[in-house]
């Protein structure tokens, strides 16, 4: 069957290239390219400054996760998992643990500390996230300051990560049935004068660029998203909230102590041009990391009053040595930086070792809506438009 859909997508292809006319030209985008950001390809047919059609190739950086964790155990699968969106490490980690976790029956015995910290580290993750797709995004469309302040205070944040992990990037830190290493001593008071560091520096960030009229002209009404088009394509996180939809995981599910924390989901409500423009994708993930600055103030005042550090508390306490399972299909969802990150397991008895694991990356769903909101766009709205998805390829070539 997948051979049959593969050879089916290859004559479309063929065909599309064989209708190209005298006055088209056939223009590849990457995989060598710095605005693609990562090995993809963008085959373009363009008339003039028009693009006509897109045709996306993927592959060039086929990591094999599925096959990987089908041929170990679900505890050296972690560290495969940090690296599917390798700027979220700690989201995807937190999401399969939570699967694994499930189907153990330890998800109602995990020690609030422990959730709370995870919380803490996650959502440090997604503002270090964002940055990137905002500074990137800046620098896409010619905007070089941006950048350079994104970087600095993402530094912050990865110093931090660092010192609770032992790693910059790539962390296995977050472990089924606990954590690695409780978080060091004087972790909670530095977080908070990060954040009374950050606060001034995002003010500033935002007024730099949100209002900024040469970049409201590149993304208001450029690649405006409807939100049933959205839907169609299973867009997800900032890509789906910026055409209008309320849907965030970390409310609709509801897992760990989301739903003890108080924080708003931004919506995109087309104020500089059209609903679902590249503009509104951008100010969402600005208002998001605004609302992470919110929780990460919440989890720090509970580890600090309600769940301290104890002498004799053990964020390994739970962890189990072997983890058996009984057979089973099981689906496991959590809300990365990109959206909707997706572990569907198929376990067998009597081993650790899973039959199947299908990851759903939601960069590869977001990217996948490209070819229609590229369609009669000019080139340079096209680089606009592919930065507004925020994609990262090692989560789109898993």
């Amino acid at each position: 069957m997948g051979n049959e859909k593969y050879q089916a997508g290859l004559a479309q292809y063929r065909e599309k290239i064989a209708a190209v006319s005298a006055q088209e030209m056939v223009i590849n985008m990457g995989p060598q390219h710095p605005s693609t950001h990562g090995v993809l390809r963008l085959e373009l047919i363009t008339d003039g400054e028009i693009v006509k059609e897109i045709i996306p190739h993927l592959g060039y950086l086929h990591r094999c996760f599925d096959k990987h964790a089908e041929s170990i155990n679900y505890t050296k699968s972690i560290p495969f998992t940090d690296r599917l969106d390798y700027l979220a490490s700690m989201n995807n980690s937190h999401a399969f643990v939570m699967g694994v976790e499930r189907m153990l029956g330890l998800d109602q015995k995990i020690p609030k500390r422990v959730e709370y910290i995870r919380v803490l580290v996650c959502e440090l993750n997604r503002i270090a996230s964002h940055l990137i797709a905002i500074g990137t995004y800046g620098i896409d469309i010619g905007a070089f300051t941006p950048f350079m302040w994104c970087f600095r205070d993402r530094e912050h944040i990865m110093n931090m990560l660092e010192w609770a992990s032992g790693s910059r990037m790539l962390y296995n830190y977050i472990w089924i049935g606990g954590l690695f290493y409780d978080v060091p001593v004087q972790f909670e008071e530095r977080c908070k004068e990060f954040i009374h560091y950050f606060k001034p520096k995002l003010v500033e960030l935002d007024e730099l660029l949100s209002n900024n009229q040469i970049f409201i002209s590149r993304t208001a009404n450029i690649g405006v998203l409807p939100a049933d088009v959205a839907i169609n394509y299973g867009c997800s996180g900032p890509m789906l909230r910026a055409s209008g939809i309320k849907w965030d995981l970390r409310r609709v599910d509801g897992y760990s102590v989301y739903p003890e924390l108080d924080f708003d989901i931004p919506v995109g409500k087309g104020e500089m041009g059209s609903l679902g423009d590249c503009w509104d994708r951008y100010q969402v993930r600005v208002e998001e990391v605004k609302q992470s600055v919110k929780i990460i103030e919440q989890c720090l005042d509970r580890l600090l009053s309600d769940y301290k550090r104890t002498v004799d508390f053990d964020p390994r306490a739970l962890v189990p040595k072997k983890v058996n399972l009984k057979a089973q299909d099981y689906y496991v969802r959590a809300e990365n930086p990109k959206g909707e990150l997706g572990f569907y397991f198929v376990t067998a008895d009597k081993t650790d070792v899973p039959k199947r694991v299908k990851a759903r990356g939601p960069s590869f769903n977001n990217l996948s809506v490209l070819p229609e909101l590229g369609k009669g766009v000019l080139i340079a709205d096209l680089i606009a438009i592919l930065g507004s998805i925020d994609i990262v390829l090692g989560e789109v070539d898993r």
